[in-house]
C-alpha cells in the first residue's frame, strides 16, 4: 500500500489546531482559581454628558417634550457663580439680607448654575405667571374666554399690603379678561388678580405644576413655597413654547416685557436690553422676614439667558438693589464671554 503524503503547510495547520484544542479543553475543564480570574471593569459613566428629557404625560400615543435637562452645572459659568456668591456674602455681612438663591441658565445652550437651589421662598406675585398660563390654557378649552367682560363692582379686600404699587383697575368699570391679565402682569395689580382668582380653574392651575414636575400646590394655604430652579420652569416653558402653543407663549412673554417695575433686574442692565420678567414680594409665615424675588429672560443678542433671584431680609425696600447688583454682574460677565 502506498501512503499518501501530507504537505508541510497542512501538517503545520493540523499541529496548531491540535494545540489550540488541547489548550481550550484544559482551560475549560480545569478548576477555576478566583485569584487568576480576569477582572472586567465598566468604563465610568459621566452623567454630566447625558441630557435628560422631561416629557408631558397623560396622552395615549405621544409624550410631548417639555425640557431637555443637563444634570450638572456648567464649568464655563462657575466664574459667574463665584462672583455672585461674593456679592451675596457681602450683603449678608452688612445685614441687608439673611439669605439668597440664584438660578442662571443660558437658554440657547442649556448651560446653568445655581446657588441655594434647595431653599424655598414665598414667591408672592411671581405666582401671577402660572396664573397667566392657566388662563391661556382655559382659553384653549373655551376659545373667546379672554374677551369675556367682567364688572369690577365693589372694592376687594386684599389680604396683603404691597410695597411696590403701580396702576390698578377702577371700581365701577368693566374689563375684558385679557385686560385684567395685562393689569395683573404689567402692573402687578392685586385687584385685577383677585377678580381673576374668582374665575380661575384651580384644577388647571394645579395640573400646570404637576405637569412641570412640581408638587401640587396646597390652595388652602396663603403661600406656595418654591425654589429658584423650580420657579424657573414656568419661564422656560414660555420661552420654549412647550406647554402653551407658540402664539400664546409669545403673547404671555410679550406681557412680561411690558412690566413697569425697574428696581430689580432692569436696574442693573443697559436701557436698550429687553427683559421679560416678573417680581414678587411677600413675608415669611413668621411675619418678620421679607421675601423679594424676580425672574426674567434677558435678551442679549443671540444668547438670551434666564436669571431667577430670591432673597430674604428684614426690609422689602432694601432687597431690590441686591437683585440689581447681581443682575449687573451677571450681564457684564455673560455679555463679554
Amino acid at each position: 500500500m502506498f501512503k499518501k503524503k501530507v504537505s508541510i503547510p497542512v501538517a503545520i495547520l493540523m499541529t496548531i489546531a491540535g494545540a489550540l484544542i488541547t489548550f481550550f479543553s484544559v482551560s475549560w475543564l480545569a478548576p477555576k482559581n478566583p485569584e487568576y480570574e480576569p477582572t472586567v471593569t465598566a468604563s465610568p459613566v459621566n452623567t454630566c454628558d447625558r441630557v435628560n428629557m422631561v416629557r408631558l404625560n397623560g396622552y395615549q400615543f405621544i409624550r410631548p417634550l417639555l425640557f431637555a435637562e443637563i444634570p450638572c452645572e456648567a464649568e464655563k459659568l462657575l466664574p459667574v457663580k463665584s462672583a455672585v456668591v461674593d456679592i451675596i456674602n457681602s450683603y449678608k455681612s452688612s445685614g441687608t439680607i439673611s439669605g439668597a438663591s440664584v438660578y442662571l441658565r443660558e437658554l440657547s445652550q442649556g448651560n446653568w448654575v445655581s446657588i441655594g437651589e434647595q431653599d424655598t421662598y414665598n414667591p408672592g406675585s411671581l405666582l401671577k405667571v402660572p396664573e397667566l398660563i392657566t388662563f391661556m390654557k382655559m382659553n384653549e378649552k373655551k376659545p373667546g374666554l379672554l374677551d369675556k367682560k367682567i364688572l369690577y363692582s365693589v372694592p376687594l379686600q386684599l389680604k396683603k399690603q404691597a410695597f411696590f404699587l403701580s396702576k390698578s383697575i377702577e371700581v365701577g368699570k368693566t374689563y375684558a379678561i385679557r385686560d385684567l391679565l395685562y393689569y395683573m402682569i404689567a402692573y402687578s395689580d392685586n385687584n385685577a388678580t383677585m377678580l381673576l382668582n374668582q374665575m380661575m380653574d384651580l384644577a388647571i392651575f394645579k395640573k400646570l405644576f404637576t405637569d412641570l414636575g412640581l408638587p401640587e400646590p396646597n390652595m388652602t394655604k396663603n403661600d406656595i413655597p418654591i425654589g429658584v430652579k423650580e420657579y424657573s420652569l414656568f419661564m422656560r416653558a414660555l420661552y420654549n413654547a412647550t406647554y402653551l402653543n407658540i402664539g400664546d407663549s409669545e403673547y404671555c412673554t410679550e406681557l412680561l416685557i411690558h412690566r413697569d417695575f425697574n428696581q430689580g433686574l432692569l436696574n442693573g442692565l443697559p436701557g436698550e436690553v429687553k427683559v421679560a420678567h416678573k417680581f414678587g414680594e411677600a413675608r415669611d409665615r413668621d411675619g418678620i422676614s421679607a421675601n423679594f424675588s424676580e425672574s426674567g429672560i434677558i435678551y442679549v443678542g443671540s444668547s438670551p439667558y434666564l436669571l431667577t433671584v430670591m432673597i430674604r431680609g428684614k426690609n422689602n425696600v432694601a432687597l431690590p438693589p441686591v437683585i440689581s447688583m447681581i443682575s449687573r454682574k451677571v450681564f457684564e460677565m455673560i455679555s463679554r464671554a
